[in-house]
């Protein structure tokens, strides 16, 4: 059964905020209304399993993975109505034609994907389809600091923030990656430039540790010493 119009519809928010169990959701109520449903995942993704989309809590829905968006194009069949495309900030650039000519055609496309990337950013392609999507729903998680709603995606790199500086994309779970809320999340440093603090305590820089703040000074770096800070940025190393 072909809609009478398409659409595009985005499920995103941090990591562990549950988007892909609202995607598998939407899915399998499309297959329980008998519609014709194909999913297609990045094929970078193979962390729970290559040919499946799969969540953090174990739900799972088959899916085909594509090394490049435009791949979907000879892939989709005749008759499908609904298109899930899982984990869409990995995707290139023409993820974002694909899913529009999908939604000229008269296909329900239902993307699920991080908003923000590690540093904060907007990740990849993701705002251009936000910005494009008939319907946005915005999901959060539970900040894993102090327990309130999370948007924010901590990378941690043996125990500590990684810096600004490292690779935007590494596929990780809960040994990488925590849910964290505005003021939990932390950023290292990156070339001597300090790009976020939260608690009370600046964590890391690229070529040194700060070690604390108090009353409005820092008070340790181990190659030097940074003398004040002002509305929230340092003002003089």
């Amino acid at each position: 059964m072909m809609h009478t119009h398409g659409l595009i519809e985005v499920v995103c928010g941090s990591m562990f905020s549950g988007k892909t169990d609202e995607l598998i959701r939407r899915l399998v109520r499309a297959t329980i209304a008998k519609q014709k449903v194909q999913v297609f995942k990045p094929a970078i993704d193979a962390r729970y399993s290559v040919e499946k989309v799969a969540s953090h809590t174990g739900s799972t829905f088959d899916a085909i993975p594509v090394q490049k968006a435009a791949e979907i194009r000879s892939k989709i069949e005749n008759d499908t109505t609904v298109v899930g495309l899982d984990e869409a900030q990995f995707f290139d650039p023409e993820i974002v034609d694909v899913a529009h000519e999908l939604a000229e055609r008269g296909v329900r496309v239902i993307v699920a994907g991080l908003d923000m990337d590690f540093r904060g950013e907007p990740f990849g392609i993701m705002p251009i389809l936000m910005s494009k999507a008939e319907q946005v729903l915005k999901l959060h998680a539970i900040c894993m600091v102090c327990g309130n709603e999370a948007s924010r995606t901590q990378r941690l790199v043996n125990g500590k923030p990684a810096r600004y500086d490292e690779p935007v994309v590494i596929v990780g779970a809960s040994e990488l990656y925590e849910a964290r809320c505005r003021s939990g999340r932390v950023v290292g440093w990156s070339s001597g430039r300090l790009v976020e603090w939260s608690s009370g305590r600046l964590v890391e820089w690229s070529v040194g540790r700060v070690v604390e703040w108090s009353v409005g000074r820092v008070v340790e770096w181990s190659v030097g010493r940074v003398v004040g800070w002002s509305s929230g940025r340092v003002v003089r190393l």
